[in-house]
């Protein structure tokens, strides 16, 4: 996966992130939403509604960036 800086993290605005408001899984490349999606489960202190946007800004990325996603939403994930 490709690292990014803190500067760079710290530049990237609110609407690159799965969680915005943690500034938690960016989404700025294929790797990272492949990435975010691998850790979605390890989020901590979010509702289930924040899941639920969380997971709809990490399927427009997966879009965005040629990411094939096998689930069809978060409640999928394997603990």
């Amino acid at each position: 996966m490709s690292k990014l800086t803190t500067q760079a993290r710290n530049e990237l605005p609110g609407v690159c992130f799965a969680f915005p408001e943690q500034r938690k899984a960016p989404l700025e490349n294929g790797a990272h939403v492949r990435d975010a999606v691998a850790r979605f489960n390890q989020v901590t202190g979010v509702t289930d509604a924040e899941r639920d946007a969380a997971w709809l800004r990490i399927e427009l990325a997966a879009q965005l960036f040629g990411v094939r996603l096998h689930e069809t939403g978060w409640r999928e994930l394997k603990s």
